[in-house]
Order: structure tokens, then sequence, then C-alpha cells
């Protein structure tokens, strides 16, 4: 069962231009949104302190590691070779939106939980010039690629990017790094792979899909970052956490 609210497009507005501290009284109780200004959301867990963040990253402090997951660069590339119309720029977005999301907090590390590249179509001239303009501009950041299934496709980064490649799960102190939800012996692991978002209903027809951070336990399964990737619905199951996010650049998808 997918998490509900009703509300009007006033209540859209003021959420995108004026967003303060929100909740969303849901199935499953009332749930915190992060949202520009209430942006993160602390989590408790073996692998010590875990900041949630609007910008759909999770950050250690004790590592002080960043961790995305599914930013699927190319994948708009991808579909316009195989001729299917979709808008251009979503490179540059994504990569902006990681240089926020990094200047958030005092990053000294930044790990991919997966799906860095969408596909083989992402190493072209102009996708990867872009990728290597950028990781310039963070060349003081080790940053580390944990395989996912899309990167087992489209191929390790060029070595001259300087991102570290590895398997999953890949031990970070109390951390298990993956790509696929899975639970890890003695550790908190923390994946991507699932792209979850919640429903929220409104008044009539009105309905938008939020991402979401979903807590299993010893699991935390973080949102897609990518601009151009969808999501899957998630449901009401007993235990689980969930915890939205009104994105901080991004209009409401709908």
């Amino acid at each position: 069962m997918a998490i509900h609210k009703r509300f009007d497009a006033f209540e859209y507005l003021n959420l995108i231009h004026f967003p303060l501290v929100f909740y969303l009284q849901s199935t499953m109780g009332v749930v915190k949104v992060l949202t520009a200004r209430a942006s993160t959301h602390g989590v408790t867990c073996r692998g010590g302190p875990l900041h949630l963040s609007a910008h759909r990253t999770a950050y250690s402090p004790v590592h002080k590691a960043l961790f995305v997951a599914d930013v699927h660069l190319g994948k708009a590339a991808s579909f316009r070779q195989l001729g299917v119309p979709v808008p251009a720029g979503t490179t540059q977005a994504n990569l902006a939106r990681l240089s926020a999301a990094i200047a958030q907090f005092d990053v000294q590390a930044l790990y991919f939980l997966g799906d860095l590249l969408h596909a083989k179509a992402a190493h072209n001239p102009s996708l990867l010039a872009a990728l290597s303009a950028w990781r310039d501009t963070h060349a003081n950041i080790h940053m580390a690629l944990v395989r996912g299934n899309h990167d087992s496709r489209a191929g390790d980064p060029p070595v001259h990017l300087n991102i570290a490649v590895v398997d999953e799960p890949f031990v970070l102190g109390g951390f298990a790094l993956c790509h696929h939800p899975q639970p890890v012996s003695d550790a908190f692991a923390l994946a991507g792979h699932e792209h979850p978002v919640v429903l929220v209903e409104g008044k009539g027809r009105d309905r938008a899909r939020l991402p979401c951070f979903v807590r299993r336990g010893e699991l935390l399964v973080l949102p897609s970052f990518g601009e151009f990737t969808g999501g899957h619905t998630v449901g009401k199951n007993n235990g689980d956490e969930i915890i939205p996010v009104l994105p901080v650049h991004d209009p409401i998808t709908c």
C-alpha cells in the first residue's frame, strides 16, 4: 500500500518555495520529509551516525564519506542512440547536483553504490569530457565505485578518472557498501538498485512520486540520484522506516 496525503496545488507551491520541516500523514503514520531547509535526518546504526540528505545522499561523519546510488550517467544518451527522443543536458545536471551534495558536508571520500554509468553508450567523448572536468574539480576527494548491474554492462570508468572500482559487499568500518540490497553479517548495509519512491495523492487526480530512503533493520536503501532514472513505488512493510525527499532543485514529478 502506498503512502498517501491529501493536499492541493497551493500546498505544492508552499513546499517548493517556502520549504520548512514537513511531515507527511501517511498510512504508516507521520513521516518526516527532507526538504531544502530541513535537509538532513540523523540515523543511528552499528556503522556509526549517518546524515541522510535532501540531495538523496547519505553522509558518515566518522569516515567523512558521502554515499550516493544510481547516478546512471549516459542513460539519456543510450535512449537517444536507440532513437527515443529524450532531453539532453542530464549529465551536466547530475554532475552539478553531485557537486552541491559534496558541498553540504566535509567530504573526503565519495562512494558510488553502483550504476554510475548506465550503458556502453556512456563512454562517449562528450560525457567523458564532462565527467573528467568534474573529477578534476574534486581531485582531492577519494572516489570509489561499488559495481552494480549496469556497471557490469557499461564497463568500468576510464582509469584516468581515478575512481577505484570494487565488488560488493565492500566493507568500510561497520558499513557494508553494496549495490543490491542484501543482509551482511556484522555490518550495516548501504545499497541502491531499487530506486524507491513513495506515492502522494491529492484532491481529485493530483498525485506525485517522491524519492525516498528506506531502512529495513540493518539495511538502508538510498533513493536513485540520477535525473532520468524512474522509480519503484514502495509499499508498507512491517518495520520499514520511510524517509521521503522533496527534491532540493527539482520540481515535483507528477
